[in-house]
């Protein structure tokens, strides 16, 4: 951006990353940002997550990507993905930085160790000191205690590409941060809180704001599908309120069903009662106020819990695979180092046998692989070319072959772990990744399976790291041979 001083190369390299649904908040964000103070960005990437729209309004310099209405997570993954510096720092578009914030930013990205993944910001949320705060205001002032929210998050983009990511199955601005940090702490990193401090001005929604909120409970089961039933105290999400909004839908069930109705009546008033109490005591005694609280408190219930159970079943569907995408080398064939020969591509024990079944069965195959030898100058593009032709030869042809030509350093965004190579196969297969099952023999298939939103199974080798298997333990599935993956995946019995 123009006005920025020369960087200093001793300095963290970082771009800024700012999803946006195009609020007027944005342009007084990077007006603020061009003006700071301190060693500035690589650069400035506004993701425009805005289903269709006329262009956005900024400053000179700023680079701005789409991401078509996908959401917070798809938009964030935009934005890190086309930036190249060490560090990404992902900044909601209405938040109001310091004036020294780059300079905040890069003392507190300098002073951690390598083993730190992310810094997270003091989150500041200014209320008003001469009454309680509304409901929106009490959302808001949550953040200031919420671990790993990406308000003002700022993470090692290595630490992006062994994770893969953001997870876009969560649509909304709720979980998706939770998600990727929790999987970045569980792969062995530290996320650190800094020193700067980024204020958060309240939200202020409409009348049914809290009850539309309860879509988030659709998320709360995908982040129990995913981390099992500690997922709260692992993310100190806290204890939630779905088993009392399900007793008191219960008690309403009850009542209208029950030859006891006016008992069963009185539970459910009682209970929906001291829920709006607790609401109404919190804020202030305004009669708008406190009309929204009993009007919401009588509707949040429901909507917790059929939106709890709309994400239970969207979450059992995805156990029932439609796909399996397989990695090449060492999964269907012995691996030979930079194969380049077809007539030495010899399969794996089974994997023929097995690979016909599921095609037998209606399943759909394709094959997931890196192919570094392509960059390394090792393989010859026509070489691959007529290997894979071989493996369609001996197992019958795969409906979808993505290959990742390139070399760890070349900074693509489809090598594995990166999730791309799983969408596109997803994507060819007409098939929703949630509903593939992904096989390797390493830890980037595990990884670029998972954060595609597939299931992921390894298959551990000779040579597969001890860290690879103990890793997929925690959050996938490991089986002792392709067989046996298959079938611990539901695919095969």
């Amino acid at each position: 951006m123009r006005g920025k001083p020369p960087r200093v190369s001793t300095f963290p390299d970082y771009a800024v990353v700012i999803p946006t649904t195009g609020r007027p908040a944005l342009r007084t964000l990077l007006d603020t940002l061009g003006a700071a103070e301190g060693p500035g960005p690589a650069e400035v990437i506004v993701v425009d997550d805005r289903p269709q729209g006329t262009d956005l309004e900024v400053p000179e310099g700023v680079r701005v990507l789409r991401s078509h209405g996908r959401g917070p997570a798809a938009a964030r993954n935009a934005g890190w993905r086309a930036a190249k510096s060490d560090w990404i720092a992902f900044v909601d578009d209405d938040v109001v930085l310091a004036a020294d914030w780059p300079a905040q930013l890069v003392a507190d990205l300098a002073r951690l160790p390598p083993e730190t993944a992310a810094s997270q910001a003091r989150i500041v949320v200014p209320l008003p000191g001469n009454r309680k705060p509304t409901d929106d205001e009490r959302g808001t002032a949550g953040l200031e205690t919420a671990r790993w929210i990406t308000a003002d998050m700022a993470y090692r983009r290595s630490a992006l590409v062994e994770s893969g990511g953001f997870d876009e199955r969560f649509p909304r601005a709720f979980r998706e941060d939770s998600d990727l940090a929790l999987r970045v702490v569980l792969k062995g990193h530290r996320i650190e809180r800094g020193e700067r401090v980024t204020t958060h001005p309240a939200r202020r929604s409409g009348f049914f704001a809290s009850v539309k909120a309860q879509r988030g409970n659709a998320d709360n089961a995908r982040m129990r599908y995913k981390h099992g039933v500690l997922w709260r105290q692992r993310t100190g999400a806290g204890s939630g309120m779905l088993g009392r909004h399900a007793l008191t839908v219960a008690t309403a069930l009850a009542a209208l069903a029950s030859r006891k109705r006016r008992l069963a009546l009185a539970a459910w008033a009682g209970l929906t009662g001291a829920f709006a109490a607790q609401r109404i005591r919190s804020g202030p005694a305004k009669p708008g106020e406190i009309a929204r609280m009993l009007v919401t408190s009588v509707l949040i219930p429901p909507a917790a819990c059929y939106h709890r159970l709309r994400g239970e079943i969207a979450a059992r569907r995805s156990l029932s695979p439609q796909a399996v995408l397989f990695d090449r080398d060492d999964t269907l064939i012995h691996d030979v180092p930079y194969l380049s020969d077809p007539e030495q591509v010899r399969p794996v024990d089974g994997a023929v046998r097995l690979v016909r079944e599921l095609r037998r069965q209606g399943v759909r195959v394709g094959v997931v692989s890196n192919q570094s030898g392509v960059a390394k100058g090792l393989i010859e593009p026509i070489q691959l070319t007529a290997v894979n032709a071989r493996v369609d030869e001996l197992f019958g042809e795969f409906g979808t072959w993505q290959v990742c030509p390139h070399d760890a350093a070349d900074g693509c965004g489809c090598r594995k772990p990166s999730p791309e190579l799983v969408r596109r196969a997803a994507k060819e297969l007409s098939v929703d990744p949630a509903r593939c099952v992904v096989i390797g023999d390493t830890g980037a298939d595990v990884e670029a399976g998972l954060a595609a939103g597939a299931r992921a199974v390894l298959v551990p080798t000779a040579r597969t790291l001890p860290g690879e298997i103990a890793r997929a333990r925690q959050d996938a599935l490991v089986a002792r041979d392709l067989a046996d993956a298959l079938r611990q995946a539901g695919v095969l019995a």
